[in-house]
């Protein structure tokens, strides 16, 4: 298996750090002011900006297997349907009526050559345009298409479903925004993997604390003391800035036996567990032989949701590979709700006052790097 000068670089930082006791640093500290999670004006910003203005991750190339195909997404705020049309393009709208407004659909996912609106059954087809209205003289000379649905950028790269939540007139090149990841998202094949496991989950939290969790390795050691910790070098990371997305190199104990072997035997994917974050609000998260697809989604102030899919290379064929792949999941499920019942408790301390700012340490590296984009967002800076 090929590893890139990026990997070749990550391993050798790493076995530098084995041997000194050192980790990747950031300069100074980073001061976050709490009303970041508690203002309410900050949190309308920020879903009119991230939430709407750049592409998120939104399902898997499997979830849409052939022409008609489709699912539903209601979680982001706005209602979308996402469908693969007759020549195998992926299509995304506003799951919303023309007419009067109706949905077309509340079915999450399902195959369908056309969709029609429950209410007065205006009927559309794959591409969104308007092919047919029950009595249509009773509506003049009404040009139909004028009157297709309103279309969403949506793009199909590395296996992944992407969908931009707003229909402005400005264009996206889908491209150029992700090429900063392109090497890595590139070399998972993801566009052979399969969806093993799908799940949601509403959480009593600022959606930054979820995100917070992914970003940074110092807690492993004291939130996951009995599950992940053993399993990680505590506390040496590497992080390549991909501005405005991050790679998070998280290496395993083993990573050390590649003191032994020549630069060109070695082997990355074996050795560590990477979190690429994939801004604003994706993770992927890459394990030795699997990979998890984060997307984490404010309700409110103080609530958000949490997606994740798990993607194996191939459906479980034998009883044995079921039971493999289901503790995996079980084993996930269990570290990720200690960082959410973590997040929970923040949550509550956010209003007393007992802080005004929080402390992101200097090896907290994903915390200032997403920080930094969030806020070159907010200010204009940073566009899609």
């Amino acid at each position: 298996m090929s590893i890139s000068a990026e990997e070749t670089g990550i391993i050798k930082s790493i076995l530098e750090y084995c041997e000194n006791g050192g980790t990747d640093m950031e300069p100074a500290l980073m001061r976050n002011p709490v009303t970041t999670y508690t203002d309410p004006e900050n949190h309308a910003k920020e879903v009119e900006t991230l939430f709407r203005k750049f592409p998120i991750i939104m399902g898997h190339a499997t979830q849409l297997p052939e022409a008609g195909s489709y699912f539903t997404n209601d979680e982001i705020g706005v209602p979308i349907l996402v469908t693969r049309n007759n020549d195998g393009v992926v299509k995304a709208f506003m799951n919303v009526c023309r007419h009067r407004g109706a949905r077309l659909t509340d079915t999450p996912c399902g195959k369908s050559k056309t969709f029609s609106c429950p209410y007065h059954k205006w009927t559309y087809d794959l591409n969104g345009n308007l092919r047919g209205l029950p009595q249509a003289a009773g509506f003049g000379d009404i040009n139909k298409s004028e009157l297709g649905l309103v279309e969403l950028p949506a793009f199909e790269r590395f296996g992944l479903i992407w969908v931009r939540p707003s229909a402005d007139e400005e264009g996206l090149d889908m491209d150029a925004w992700i090429a900063p990841m392109a090497e890595q998202l590139s070399s998972l094949g993801l566009e052979n993997h399969t969806v093993f496991r799908e799940w949601s989950l509403d959480r009593k939290m600022n959606w930054h604390l979820a995100l917070e969790g992914f970003q940074e390795s110092y807690h492993f050691c004291g939130a996951h003391e009995h599950t992940a910790c053993s399993a990680y070098l505590d506390n040496q990371s590497v992080w390549t800035d991909h501005y405005p997305h991050v790679r998070h190199s998280v290496p395993l104990p083993t990573i050390v036996d590649l003191n032994d072997k020549p630069v060109d035997e070695w082997e990355h994917r074996r050795y560590f567990m990477t979190q690429n974050y994939v801004f604003p609000c994706n993770y992927v998260q890459v394990m030795t032989d699997h990979v998890y697809i984060h997307t984490i989604i404010p309700t409110g102030i103080d609530t958000c949701i949490f997606k994740c899919m798990m993607l194996i290379p191939e459906a479980p064929k034998t009883e044995k590979s079921e039971r493999y792949w289901q503790k995996n999941y079980d084993v996930i499920r269990t570290v990720f709700n200690e960082d959410f019942e973590i997040g929970e408790n923040i949550q509550k301390g956010l209003n007393t006052g007992a802080n005004t700012e929080f402390l992101f340490g200097r090896y907290e590296i994903g915390l200032h790097l997403g920080t930094k984009a969030i806020h070159d967002a907010l200010e204009g800076r940073l566009t899609a």
